[in-house]
Formats: C-alpha cells, structure tokens, sequence
C-alpha cells in the first residue's frame, strides 16, 4: 500500500514501525474471510483492511480521531485471524497497538466510556481488587436483566454475567519441586485466572512436577500489561513489561529459568512481544528480548516433554483454540497432540479460526458483537457433542462457560487428570460412582 508519511514523520520510530506494517499490505482482501467483525456485519471498514485505510489516514494526517474511525477501531478484538491469513505478512498487532495507543493519547471519551475504562484498568490487572470486585458483583447480580435492557449499561451487565457465583479460594505460591528435577521453570501467576479457576494453576504444578520439572513463582512479578495494551494505555503496559522483565531477569541470574510458562495464552502473546514493546529502551530492549524467548505457552512446552501414558477415560473433547493461541502465538497443533496423547477423543468445531468474542475486555466493552460471537461458537461446539470443551484461555472459558451446557475447563486440567491427578470439578456430572461407567463415556 503507498504511504504519504513525511520524513519528520519517520524520524519517530514507532511511526516508521507502523508505516512499514502499512506498506506490506496490498489490498487483496484475504483477511476479510476470516475477520470475526467482518463476518458479522458486513462493513469493509470492520475488517482489517478497512481499517488498515482508517488507521493510515489517521496517522498520517496525524489528525484528531473521530467518533466513527474510534468506533472502527474499537470493534476490533485483535484476534489476529488476519495475521494467520495475510499472504503479504502484514503485523496488523503492532500497527493496531500503536493506533489505539494514538487514540487515547488524542481522543477525549464520552464520560461513561472514560470511567468503565478507568475502572477496568484499575482493577482486573490487579488480583485483590478484582476479587472484591467479584464479591460485590455477586450481590449485584440479580440486577442484570435490568442493567442489560439499558443501552448504556450494557457492559456492566456483561460484566456481573461473567461473574462467577462463588469466591475461588486463593491458589498456593508455594514453590513445588520433584526428587532431582530435570530443570526449574517459572509459572506466571497472573491476575485474572487464578481469582476465576485456580485450579489451572494446581493442576499446571502437578503435570510439570510429573515431567520432572521444580516450579517456582517469582517474586515482584505483576500483571502482564495485556489488558492495558489493548486499550491503549501504553505507558501503563511498559511500566508492567519493565517490572516482569526485571524480576524474571534476576531470577534467571541467581537460581536459573529453563522457561516462563504461560497458561493463559492471552498473557502468553504479550510476553512474547515484551522485546518489540521495549525495543526503544535501552536499558530493557536485550533483557526483554531474553525475557520472551523463553516464554512458552504450557501446552507448547509439554509437547516437547516426556508426560507419563494418559487414560482419558473414553471422554470426547470439543478443543476450542483461543485466538491468542493460534493466531497470536502460532501454537496450533500442540494442544490436540497432548490431549490425544492423555487418552482423549479430540474434535475441533467449524469456524475453529474465529474468536468467542471474549478477546480481554471486548466482552465487557463491546457486549452486542461479543455475545453473537459467543453464541455462534458454542453453536459450532455443540454441533461437536462432545463430553467436555478444553481450551487454553481464561477469558475464552468465562465467555464460552455462561453460554453451554457442556462443562469446560483448561486443557491442562484434563491432561492432569488423565496423567494421575485429580478430577476437574467442572466434570463432577461426568464423574459415577465407583466401579460405574462414565456418564457420556463409550459403552
């Protein structure tokens, strides 16, 4: 695509980065197949090309955003389908960040959009005060049908519906090791997941500590910057990348990391890109770089590891890979390979490329476009009947959870289970009495 940037414009290298993503595209309209928005809505200017053209103007014009080209944007759920599609290599990621990071920069809110944002930012990166924020929306919850027949409040009654209805105790952060372990990786303890199911993380310890791997949880590390990258706030996302980069870095200089293992592949893509996010700091650039190359998604280093033969009890699994995963991370076949290897029936459900809706904060956000996507993926699941939905994201599970009758759990929890551990609770109905079949198992 021809570019009218300016050379004073080029001399800011986050503007050239973008302006270089700008040019690899070439029109050809691939990405608009698989573009979620496009496919609901039919807008050229909610597909990745179109707003390719939005973004370039903007950037280039460098000129205040309007309402419409804000809007445009904001749909998008940064799944990166366009990236898997894209026969020109076009980083839609990097350029999108860089146009939303501009946006909240140059764009002055409608108040209720500033204070839902606000209050997003403050408190789901930021375990304590996202539990609190559970137990007040608990008590808040017979208000939803209310909240959610008012335009406005829409996102707040997206919000308490992803809910869980009970407090997950706290999970354990106590370092766990194996009788001469084969090596030491650390296990992000995140924000969002262990509130929600800290079981992942329990069950994540029991698989490693059986492949022979010590696990530990470092201290100083906080949230990942996902959810403040994607909305913008770009200072906030540095800030959180220079303080994992740095207390993972002095772990790695005093006892030693083999990897840092990711279970929610949403976190997992933004680890991987600390080294272009800090590429413009000196003092960061090498040592995040460092940082992301041994970042690995659990189901992606376990793929490579020796796990004990599994006995998935004869239970068929409907695999749903998070965007993040597939797309994001390039990690597609990993997740299938160990659940057939634990013992699994694994099936994979139409349109397996396009996102759930649940994309961060998209379902919060933009609650109309996320439910549809929603609903149409458990649709696609349902079709599979299977036993159990596994997939890899946290977010992916709250949203596909409050929409199925079909349990689901982190693939992890299976694998676990079908190597030793104990049974996930979300298939308690599965679970028979002893010496009993299991329910939905093959007679």
């Amino acid at each position: 695509m021809r570019t009218d940037f300016s050379l004073e414009q080029l001399a800011d290298p986050a503007t050239a980065t973008a302006e270089a993503v700008i040019r690899k595209c070439v029109h050809c309209g691939f990405c608009t197949a698989t573009c979620p928005t496009y496919v609901l809505l039919g807008d050229e200017l909610d597909s990745p090309r179109g707003r390719i053209y939005l973004m370039q103007n903007m950037l280039e014009q460098e000129a205040t955003p309007t309402p419409d080209v804000v809007k445009h944007i904001d749909r998008c759920l940064s799944c990166l389908s366009c990236m898997t599609t894209c026969p020109s290599g076009v980083n839609y990621m990097h350029l999108v960040d860089h146009a939303r990071a501009y946006i909240q920069e140059r764009y002055r809110r409608p108040l209720r959009e500033r204070l839902m944002r606000g209050l997003l930012a403050a408190v789901l990166p930021n375990p304590g005060r996202f539990r609190f924020a559970l137990a007040l929306a608990r008590l808040a919850r017979p208000m939803t049908p209310l909240l959610d027949r008012i335009g406005a409040l829409k996102p707040m009654a997206a919000m308490l519906a992803l809910a869980p209805r009970r407090t997950a105790p706290a999970p354990s952060r106590t370092p766990s090791a194996p009788p001469s372990p084969r090596g030491r990786v650390a296990l992000l303890q995140g924000c969002a997941e262990p509130i929600l199911k800290p079981e992942i993380r329990a069950a994540t310890v029991r698989v490693l500590n059986r492949a022979g791997y010590a696990v530990t949880f470092v201290a100083g590390e906080q949230c990942c910057g996902a959810l403040v990258h994607h909305m913008g706030r770009e200072e906030a996302a540095l800030e959180a990348a220079r303080n994992n980069v740095d207390a993972w870095t002095r772990e790695m200089e005093g006892d030693g990391l083999d990897a840092i293992l990711i279970t929610a592949s949403g976190c997992g893509t933004t680890i991987k890109d600390y080294g272009h996010m800090l590429r413009l700091d000196p003092a960061y650039a090498e040592k995040a770089a460092r940082i992301s190359a041994i970042a690995s998604d659990i189901s992606e280093f376990l793929d490579a590891v020796d796990l004990p033969v599994g006995d998935g009890r004869g239970l068929s699994v409907a695999y749903h890979a998070a965007c993040s995963l597939q797309h994001g991370q390039k990690v597609t076949q990993a997740p299938q390979r160990l659940l057939t290897r634990a013992g699994y029936a694994v099936r994979t459900p139409q349109e397996a490329h396009l996102c759930c809706g649940s994309a961060g904060t998209y379902n919060i956000l933009q609650p109309v476009i996320a439910g549809q996507l929603g609903d149409r993926k458990v649709a696609n699941l349902a079709r599979l009947k299977a036993d159990v939905i596994a997939t890899g994201n946290i977010g992916c599970a709250m949203q596909i959870g409050v929409r199925s009758s079909t349990p689901v759990v982190h693939s992890i929890e299976l694998i676990d289970w079908a190597t030793g551990g104990p049974a996930p609770r979300a298939l308690a109905s599965l679970i028979p009495p002893a010496g009993g079949r299991l329910h939905g198992a093959p007679r």
